[in-house]
């Protein structure tokens, strides 16, 4: 039988947070040993990583530990944004125990198996190629997680695993039973457009025409309200699987537009791109944002979750949305108050189309 429990702690004491969070987790599993435990900490508790890390395998006894350091913590309906914070989350899963694993991401590569992979890694050290296959497409399968935040330079992150407290690379644990939640916070606008010739990041024609003339009509088209969000920003929606029939909001992998070349009209974005591939602009909102994390959730089959881990951006909380606690409140409410923990990402990884990519602005999820 599963059972899950999270808990978060804002003591300023390292330790006295740990041992807090220890116990509320602990008297929710009513005395039996997590399988897995997770926890993120901010920088200022999270600079004794080992003094947490010995509080949570003694009070617990964890068959796995993995956590990081992170800005700002999430946890059931609740998103501490400044330290101090510890967010801890504990599962009992059905299969048993589950083995953690360290990885040194220009040596070893994410692990693969039947379930997702919880991946929390360094920036500074763990770059977006990690998560692609030898010929540079985006690795296939289910990896959910983000980057350490709150540090500003190399060595500042702390990445847990088990008893040990690395400084880069990543850190995971392959567990079954989990679903995957993206929400790129985006919505589309305008038609979609087939790209008739680019590569390697640059649209040279969409539709048949100059990239950059075609997106300007197409903006030009727009109602006054779509265009004027444009006009805050806009941004590629590239489509991961073109073998679907009908597209949706969730099937575009949403990239940046990094610029144009006005003498052939040719853009460059964030992403390796093909001929042939649909492309639709994006732009994005807090009202944008809000419905598309409610569109995604509600794809889980109601009543169903049982334990969630989140990884939302740095850029979101308060700095997105008009109130505090958004996501947090929203996956609260359609999931409803389920165990869950998070926190604040230099940057998210979850899945769109099948595949494996790194994003921003995002929200992802772990849904068990």
């Amino acid at each position: 039988m599963d059972a899950f429990a999270s808990a978060v702690s804002t003591n300023p004491d390292a330790g006295v947070a740990a041992r807090e969070a220890c116990d509320a987790v602990r008297t929710s599993l009513g005395g039996a040993a997590p399988d897995l435990a997770v926890v993120f900490a901010t920088p200022d508790l999270m600079a004794n990583a080992p003094g947490i890390a010995a509080i949570i395998e003694g009070s617990l006894g964890p068959g796995a530990l993995i956590g990081c350091t992170a800005e700002g913590v999430i946890a059931t309906g609740r998103e501490v944004e400044r330290p101090p914070a510890l967010a801890l989350w504990a599962a009992v899963l059905p299969g048993g125990p589950v083995g953690a694993f360290a990885l040194d991401p220009a040596r070893d590569a994410v692990p693969r198996g039947e379930g997702a992979v919880i991946l929390l890694a360094d920036p500074f050290s763990f770059p977006p190629e990690a998560l692609r296959e030898p010929d540079g497409t985006a690795m296939p399968g289910v990896v959910v997680g983000g980057m350490a935040s709150g540090g500003r330079q190399p060595g500042d992150h702390r990445l847990l695993v088990d008893g040990v407290v690395r400084s880069g690379g990543a850190v995971g644990v392959l567990v079954p039973g989990a679903r995957a939640v993206v929400s790129q916070g985006c919505r589309p606008v305008g038609p979609e457009m087939t790209i008739t010739e680019g590569g390697d990041g640059i649209i040279v024609e969409l539709a048949g025409k100059p990239a950059l003339q075609r997106v300007r009509e197409v903006v030009q088209s727009l109602p006054d309200d779509e265009r004027a969000l444009v006009e805050q920003g806009v941004l590629a929606g590239l489509v991961v699987d073109g073998n679907k029939p009908q597209l949706e909001q969730g099937d575009f992998l949403v990239r940046g537009i990094l610029g144009g070349d006005p003498d052939t009209g040719a853009m460059a974005v964030g992403e390796d791109v093909r001929v042939g591939q649909v492309m639709r602009l994006q732009v994005r909102d807090h009202a944008s944002a809000h419905d598309d994390l409610q569109r995604a959730l509600a794809d889980v089959p109601a009543g169903t979750a049982r334990g969630a881990l989140m990884f939302t951006c740095n850029g979101r909380g308060t700095r997105m949305f008009p109130e505090p606690d958004h996501d947090a409140a929203l996956a609260a409410q359609v999931l409803g108050p389920v165990p869950l923990a998070g926190m604040f990402c230099n940057g998210e990884i979850g899945p769109v189309g099948g595949r494996v990519h790194p994003h921003g602005f995002t929200a992802t999820m772990a849904i068990f």
